[in-house]
């Protein structure tokens, strides 16, 4: 089965939205743990810290020391579901201690089994409350493609 991305992340500016596809040569429990465990988040995404499991977990996601994200757990359906809450506005120029429930945008990834291995999507949704969902939409859309592309590799490394 071909590993690498079935689409690169794409933008519904419609429905304010960054969607990506990609298939994953490794089976659906793998790619939960990549997703929905802290310590798998953390090797191929930012560092993730919760407080807690499940719905309503909250904790930061970082990428720097001045790139610090809040972050909460929206919805869980183990294993083929998980979303998150988070203060990520990149058109703002900086983050804001505590999760906005007025700006912030939700990132749902579902997994789903395929012949060889897993599907797993990500959408993520609600830039129309950003400071500039057009700016963010795109910057959303390149991260994406570059941090599931690690998530690929570090999962099928592992497979």
């Amino acid at each position: 089965m071909a590993s690498r991305t079935e689409e690169a992340s794409v933008i519904d500016a419609a429905g304010f939205t960054v969607r990506r596809s990609i298939r994953i040569a490794a089976p659906p429990e793998k790619v939960w743990r990549a997703v929905a465990e802290p310590a798998h988040v953390s090797r191929w995404f930012g560092r993730t810290e919760l407080d807690g499991t499940g719905v309503g977990a909250t904790g930061t996601m970082t990428f720097g020391p001045d790139d610090v994200i809040p972050l909460r757990v929206e919805q869980v359906d183990e294993p083929r579901l998980i979303s998150y809450r988070w203060s990520n506005d990149d058109a703002l120029g900086h983050r804001p201690a505590e999760l906005d429930e007025g700006t912030s945008t939700v990132f749902t990834f579902t997994l789903e089994s395929v012949d060889g291995g897993t599907l797993l999507t990500v959408v993520e949704t609600g830039f129309d409350r950003t400071s500039d969902a057009a700016v963010n939409m795109e910057e959303h859309r390149t991260g994406w493609d570059l941090e599931l592309d690690k998530l690929v590799a570090l999962v099928e490394a592992e497979a």
